[in-house]
């Protein structure tokens, strides 16, 4: 059953990369590197690492998550 988990979470994360850099919305790539990075964290988790789970949700997921969103709220959108 661990495995099945484990397997899970690692094709979760190769799935927000690949559509991290498919997206051409920027919003959108910004929310799929957000859930690549709490994926991350969950496979430290099951790894039994919680200490660097717990940094790479807090940095990774939170706070460069809303850097990259205050960089797209300050630059003009353009459609093409």
């Amino acid at each position: 059953m661990a495995d099945v988990v484990h397997t899970a979470v690692l094709v979760l994360i190769v799935v927000s990369a690949f559509f991290a850099a498919w997206f051409r919305d920027l919003l959108a790539a910004v929310i799929s590197l957000a859930i690549m990075s709490l994926m991350i964290s969950l496979e430290f988790y099951i790894l039994q690492a919680p200490d660097v789970a717990i940094a790479e949700a807090g940095i990774g997921a939170g706070l460069s998550t809303a850097i990259y969103m205050i960089a797209l709220r300050a630059c003009k959108r353009t459609r093409r």
